[in-house]
């Protein structure tokens, strides 16, 4: 008990030395930069279709974009070069990462093969790759949305569209046997869009039925700025029950609600997303309660970047009497952002990844895109970022100036 005790009181997110350990003062400024751009929506909106013009007039913006969004928020083009970065990372600070091809928006069966091809590539490579223990994927890296959503919606498939599934359900399987075979490998199944998690979902339960019996292989994603989520949580409590299996479950709160509701809007039926901002944080603490009190039968993982609900998890698991190290408990967070929760998290001895996702520039573009929308429509999030980065750079300017005193 006294070691948790001594974790959770060590634990300070506005520790921006150890944060931001690996980054030179250029890689900082940069950084304050594009989160400068960031906080503004409609610069990043207009980004966008700028960015897809240039691409499609073959205008030479890749060296740009390289040096700037896409060395901020991803790891490199193939593993080789991920290979420095998730080094530094584990060798600075004990974080350790996620691999994630992050190629989006090519809806081509040679596409689905060749995304399927590198996932069993990066389940090789992270083998032997101590800091590197899970491996994550999006079902529509492999399969169709629309095919995700008529089988959600149990509407009927042409032969093609069956014969498409059942390609979609080989993948799917394929890869997660493969990290099942591996000595200690986990693999996350990505989120997606409401309208596709009937079917995900079932997917994914098959997987964990099948592949979590001797160890927690399989991790579903849990939305819960989805009002029905918690509700599936209990669900999926009744899975491992009933099966013998344990859950591997990763809670976040959401990433597509102006979605949601523009297509709840558009087509006539009630939005599933939380009301408000206050509903959503009481599901999602809710849902993290549920776990905590049944990680008999849950794996969890913790996908956040809010600073309050990490600092929670590290309290409640002091009064359940987990121990920082224990590892059914992991925290996670996206390279290139909340590295004063990544790295705090980590040098209090607890579990923490960070998501790294790498693919060829042009074909990351699109998660690019989403990832600075998504940053923009949480304008506190670049703030805060700013802030950390600001601190440390003054923090840094002092020490020079004492050193040369």
């Amino acid at each position: 008990m006294s070691t948790i005790v001594i974790m959770s009181e060590i634990l300070n997110f506005n520790n921006t030395e150890f944060a931001f350990s690996t980054k030179s003062n250029v890689e900082l400024k940069k950084a304050k930069f594009l989160f400068g751009i960031l906080r503004y929506g409609p610069l990043t909106k207009l980004g966008k279709p700028i960015l897809e013009l240039a691409f499609n007039m073959r205008l030479p913006v890749q060296g740009l974009l390289r040096q700037t969004i896409f060395s901020q928020f991803c790891g490199g083009e193939n593993l080789l070069d991920c290979k420095s970065e998730i080094d530094k990372l584990y060798a600075k600070g004990k974080v350790m990462s996620i691999l994630d091809y992050s190629v989006e928006g090519i809806e081509s069966e040679t596409s689905f093969d060749n995304t399927l091809d590198t996932l069993l590539k990066v389940c090789q490579f992270s083998e032997s790759q101590e800091q590197i223990p899970f491996l994550v994927f999006k079902p529509t890296g492999i399969g169709r949305l629309d095919i995700f959503r008529k089988i959600s919606e149990d509407a009927a498939l042409s032969i093609s569209e069956s014969e498409e599934w059942g390609r979609i359900r080989k993948r799917f399987e394929t890869i997660c046997e493969a990290v099942s075979k591996t000595d200690s490998l986990k693999i996350m199944v990505d989120a997606e869009e409401s309208w596709s998690h009937i079917a995900v979902d079932r997917l994914t339960e098959e997987m964990m039925i099948k592949y979590n019996k001797s160890r927690t292989v399989v991790f579903t994603t849990v939305q819960l700025y989805l009002d029905h989520k918690l509700n599936y949580l209990k669900t999926l409590k009744g899975l491992g029950d009933k099966n013998h299996v344990k859950v591997g479950v990763k809670l976040v709160r959401g990433a597509y609600m102006e979605k949601e509701r523009n297509r709840a809007l558009r087509m006539g039926y009630k939005s599933p997303v939380c009301q408000d901002k206050a509903t959503t944080d009481k599901n999602f603490n809710d849902g993290l309660d549920y776990v905590l009190e049944n990680l008999d039968f849950f794996d969890l993982f913790l996908g956040t970047h809010n600073e309050f609900s990490c600092e929670q998890l590290v309290h409640k698991l002091t009064a359940h009497n987990i121990t920082s190290t224990d590892d059914r408990v992991w925290f996670g967070q996206l390279f290139g952002m909340s590295d004063n929760i990544s790295f705090n998290l980590a040098k209090a001895g607890y579990n923490v990844v960070k998501y790294v996702p790498f693919g060829p520039i042009k074909d990351v573009l699109p998660y690019l895109i989403r990832r600075a929308e998504e940053n923009s429509s949480v304008g506190s999030q670049s703030s805060r970022e700013i802030e950390l980065i600001k601190s440390e750079l003054l923090r840094r300017k002092e020490l020079s100036i004492k050193a040369n005193t």
